[in-house]
């Protein structure tokens, strides 16, 4: 930003008022890239070109581009609101909450014509049908329509049943009519009335409630029962079946909450994810989740407040008296009559978990989507997410780890694993020997393979990692740092240390812990480093401490020597397959006298 812009901006500022309104930034190509809304213009616009710490990068960012400030004063908050809702979906401004809108939904929609037909669409055309969904999946929109199909007769041609086509006898019957599931109204048989009544009970099926249809089966079985109609009347019962069996294999989410609206939020990364679910008579008769950008400056409860505006929009839809929701959106003011609740425990905040879940499954889907047709795309999320949760300056796409191993201080040895970009890149792993060492000293072992290590790239010119993770608590942490210190690399090289709870992560001079999220990618790439540091470094000591329990066994036989001991070992392995091989085929190995001496001291 220039003096002459900066200048301009700070006499832009300056004469704000003191009110309510709504504020848009404009770039050098004069195009709003974003707008706000303030209790007090100046107060609000003001703290932007402040100097502050807890400025986001995107803050920092879009104050950068600003070359012009444009305000609009009004009487109140909830006009503000109303006006920047209203110029956001306008304009789009690119530094505002952007919505990921690229997934169509199936619905089912009830034809605005004559004897409407009941159909499957992912398009919403204004033309007075009635839509209904959407539907998390097809095959849940199918069931729901094959359930319909089988329980209410309606037809399913494309015929023009206006209503001089009926009266010139302009059709015949069809098969569906006389398998029972069509009352064949482009002959007349079924006046348009009654049909009406039909299309009644399938709206009360798709908005959860199926006691009509229920009633209207009963009383239609039992009426052709009284008129000995049996084969009508177990033709109602059959449906009536399907009825109890789709009941029970739909979603019943509770017997008290009847009608209700619930909304979640999960953030991660740059997105955020929101859920709704749509409760009628204690069923979910439809879910949706849209994927939104969050803007420079919105809260959750921005967030949530464009989100519920947004499904409400598309959706067509009409919210319950009760919307439960993890925070009161900003915009609840405009929502006449509603009831937003937020639930700490019991029904409704289990409500609330299983929207959640949902978010979180619809996000996996997208993510794996798009990581299909991007590969990188995964790894560069991954290390993003481990730069942030970890606060670290860059992505450690080079991660080392250092694990001790010994048993009550006997055959001390170390493990450095390496992963790259998340994943373990087993050519480079190391073990060490302790060699300094006496006794189980673990600290004084970290230190030693820490120099060894480091003393060794520094010389080679090699590349130093991007993060250092060492597994133990403060004190290895420790031990490690002040190598990395001697050595002049502890700014260049990040450094930190698992507890034993695996969460747990310590920083250099720091003795409280921090937490890492239990459900967040870094920590299982986390655990995978320590799993293979362990797996790494116990094989290794298994492996040096067999070798050495069988050095020691076998030496303490007369006429064994290094040589012998050395083809022993490469031959059969363990102790226990010298003591059970036989004398020829130790005599194969070390000859017939030493044989003999090995198969008297085991005879012992």
């Amino acid at each position: 930003m220039n003096d002459t812009i900066r200048q301009h901006i700070k006499g832009l500022v300056s004469a704000l008022p003191h009110s309510p309104g709504v504020y848009q930034f404009f770039d050098k190509h004069n195009t709003i890239i974003y707008v706000g809304k303030a209790k007090d213009l100046k107060r609000r616009v003001s703290s932007y070109f402040v100097e502050n710490r807890e400025h986001s990068a995107k803050v920092i960012v879009l104050v950068k581009q600003i070359v012009d400030i444009r305000h609009i004063v009004v009487d109140s908050e909830q006009d503000a609101l109303l006006l920047e809702n209203s110029l956001i979906k306008e304009h789009q401004p690119r530094y505002n909450i952007l919505l990921k809108d690229d997934k169509t939904y199936p619905w089912i929609v009830i034809r605005n014509e004559p004897f409407p037909r009941v159909e499957s669409t992912r398009q919403i055309v204004r033309d007075g049908s009635h839509y209904f969904g959407p539907y998390s999946s097809i095959s849940m929109q199918r069931a729901i329509l094959d359930f319909i199909r089988d329980v209410v007769p309606l037809r399913t041609c494309k015929l023009n049943l206006s209503a001089s086509a009926i009266k010139s006898r302009k059709y015949g019957v069809c098969l569906q009519y006389h398998l029972g599931n069509c009352k064949a109204p482009c002959t007349g048989n079924e006046s348009e009335e009654e049909y009406k009544e039909t299309i009644a009970r399938v709206q009360a099926i798709l908005k959860g409630d199926l006691r009509p249809v229920r009633k209207w089966l009963e009383e239609e079985m039992w009426s052709a029962a009284e008129s000995l109609n049996f084969e009508v009347a177990e033709r109602y019962k059959q449906r009536l079946n399907s009825l109890t069996e789709y009941q029970a294999r739909s979603v019943i989410v509770s017997s008290t909450i009847v009608d209700s609206d619930v909304f979640s939020l999960l953030k991660e990364d740059d997105m955020v994810y929101c859920n709704f679910l749509s409760i009628r008579n204690g069923s979910i008769v439809a879910v949706q989740t849209v994927r939104l950008t969050p803007g420079v400056d919105d809260s959750d409860e921005e967030i949530l407040s464009y989100a519920i505006s947004h499904i409400v929009e598309r959706m067509n839809i009409r919210l319950a008296k009760e919307v439960i929701v993890p925070v009161i959106p900003s915009a609840a003011i405009l929502f006449d009559g509603i009831t937003f609740i937020t639930p700490k425990r019991g029904e409704r905040a289990k409500l609330m978990e299983f929207s959640e879940r949902s978010a979180r499954i619809y996000r996996a889907e997208v993510l794996k989507n798009l990581e299909i047709k991007n590969p990188e795309r995964h790894t560069e999320r991954l290390m993003e997410s481990m730069r942030r949760e970890l606060h670290l300056e860059k992505q450690p796409r080079h991660i080392e780890c250092f694990d001790n191993s010994n048993l009550q201080g006997t055959n001390p040895v170390a493990s450095c694993v390496v992963f790259r970009n998340g994943k373990p890149s087993r050519k480079e792993y190391r073990h060490f020997n302790i060699k300094s060492v006496e006794g189980p000293d673990d600290f004084a072992s970290m230190r030693e393979i820490v120099h060894r290590r480091y003393s060794r790239l520094l010389e080679e010119g090699a590349e130093l990692p991007d993060l250092i993770i060492v597994d133990g608590g403060k004190g290895q942490l420790s031990s490690a740092y002040g190598v990395l210190k001697e050595l002049g690399i502890d700014e260049r090289v990040p450094i930190v240390g698992l507890a034993k709870r695996l969460e747990e992560v310590f920083y250099p001079n720091d003795s409280t812990p921090y937490y890492l999220s239990r459900t967040g990618e870094p920590l299982k790439v986390i655990c995978h480093i320590r799993d293979e540091a362990h797996r790494f470094g116990i094989t290794f000591h298994r492996h040096k401490r067999d070798k050495s329990f069988i050095s020691s066994e076998l030496s303490n036989i007369p006429g064994i020597g290094q040589k012998s001991l050395v083809e022993l070992l490469k031959r059969f392995k363990s102790v226990r397959a010298v003591r059970e091989a036989s004398l020829e085929e130790l005599s194969a190995v070390v000859g017939q006298s030493r044989a003999k001496a090995i198969v008297e001291y085991f005879n012992k």
